[in-house]
């Protein structure tokens, strides 16, 4: 549970809490992260069963491997991994953007070259460290973790120390009436999920724990509804601060709390925290993301090029390099888009496919050792998909284009790479039932 929640609560609710009131248009906000907890319940429980089925490294790879070998071979676990490399780095440039917005603090007049001139430095420093051989994060996860519980901690504690229930339940005339509402909540939901995006993380160490069909689904719950309640308690202590105008606006939300109940010291040291927790969240999420392409091009999954360790430091060097272009290049996104684009390409590839993945492995591997069933399926999985396409379409255009455009430049290089490697659909599927044959 605590490994879940580190991963969720990084940077993620400070840069946020703006965008999600200014979405919604007020105080109700606050629905938004309630959404978010639901579907990342119900997706959760998905990732459970999948997990505790299939325990080890790879998560999603694994699961679309095993399912989708009947009919279209390697293709969806290769588009998955190609998606990855757009994914993660993007997740990374959203660590990098609510960096610099906080620095915003500091020096309030950051011209557009400056901002993303330091976007790009920044990149370029986590590519800098991390291009060496790494063999453990943990003392850094830890001391991550720690600084994020001070600054939970310390901004919802400043926002109650000047709280006016007036700001925080007061909502606008129209809060919760007609489509508006509805089109808010889907553009809220989008945030949500994204600050909830981490608790499926123990189902990648699944041959790590003890009782897994026990302690994988109850990880994954606990940790959503823990992280609901932080998520809720932080986000009304800050809405009674200040009218939900000024605190839509707030580029540094935290910071904007802090010096207005403590101040400008208290608050310069909130932010140094926070931007701290920003450089080395991006740092450790870049190296595990950049491991990824690796293991499948290391099992003639997808791209040979990635399976290429460093001839000096052995390390996965070229999937490094990659995600560190996309990173620097998403920094020169607005935020929500960024967000948009990243969840947009993961529910078609990752979030859907792993629905369809485990409907189908029901009925494919019914012998498949399955320490934990998932509870009242398949509710979960219909609640889990439907909230995947409410948030999907209520993406933006340009992220549906240009995310789409990405998953198809994936399907044209999967055709060329499967001809060269006499794959599917160049040859017969070969099926293997690994966790049948009791790997």
């Amino acid at each position: 549970t605590a490994i879940n929640m580190t991963q969720m609560c990084g940077i993620g609710p400070f840069i946020t809490i703006p965008i999600m009131v200014a979405t919604m248009g007020g105080p109700q906000a606050i629905i938004g992260w309630i959404a978010g907890a639901i579907l990342a319940a119900a997706d959760g429980m998905v990732w459970a069963e999948l997990g505790a089925a299939m325990p080890g490294s790879g998560g999603t790879y694994v699961y679309l491997r095993e399912a989708f070998q009947y009919r279209t071979g390697k293709l969806m676990p290769f588009l998955f991994i190609w998606t990855v490399l757009l994914t993660i780095p993007l997740l990374m440039s959203t660590g990098i953007i609510g960096m610099v917005e906080y620095l915003g603090f500091f020096f309030p007049h950051l011209s557009w070259l400056a901002v993303h001139l330091i976007s790009l430095v920044a990149c370029f420093l986590v590519v800098l460290l991390l291009y060496r051989r790494i063999e453990s994060i943990r003392s850094i996860t830890i001391g991550l973790w720690l600084i994020m519980l001070v600054a939970v901690l310390g901004t919802s504690a400043a926002g109650f120390s000047d709280f006016h229930a007036g700001f925080a339940f007061t909502y606008p005339a129209g809060a919760f009436a007609g489509s508006q509402f509805f089109v808010g909540l889907g553009a809220g939901l989008i945030i949500g999920i994204y600050d909830y995006l981490g608790y499926f993380t123990t189902a990648y160490m699944g041959d790590e724990l003890r009782n897994p069909g026990r302690t994988m689904p109850g990880s994954i719950i606990i940790s959503v509804a823990a992280m609901m309640i932080v998520y809720l308690v932080l986000n009304i202590s800050v809405l009674g601060v200040a009218p939900w105008q000024e605190i839509a606006q707030s580029q540094s939300v935290a910071s904007f709390v802090v010096e207005h109940s403590w101040g400008h010291g208290a608050a310069s040291v909130m932010t140094i925290l926070i931007i701290v927790t920003a450089f080395a969240s991006v740092y450790t999420g870049l190296l595990g993301g950049s491991r990824v392409p690796y293991q499948a091009a290391h099992e003639k999954v997808f791209l040979s090029v990635f399976g290429r360790l460093h001839a000096r430091h052995r390390f996965p060097h070229i999937a490094l390099l990659t995600m560190g272009v996309v990173m620097a290049a998403g920094t020169f996104f607005d935020l929500t888009e960024v967000i948009n684009m990243l969840l947009a390409a993961t529910i078609i590839v990752q979030s859907a496919a792993q629905i369809v993945a485990l409907v189908v492995l029901r009925k494919r591997q019914p012998d498949l050792k399955r320490p934990y069933r998932q509870w009242l399926y398949p509710v979960p999985c219909v609640i889990a998909l439907l909230g995947w396409i409410y948030v999907y379409v209520s993406a933006s255009t340009l992220s549906l284009i240009l995310s789409g455009a990405w998953i198809v430049a994936g399907l044209l290089v999967f055709v060329v790479w499967a001809k060269a490697n006499k794959s599917w659909p160049f040859a017969p599927v070969q099926i293997r039932e690994v966790y049948l044959e009791g790997k």
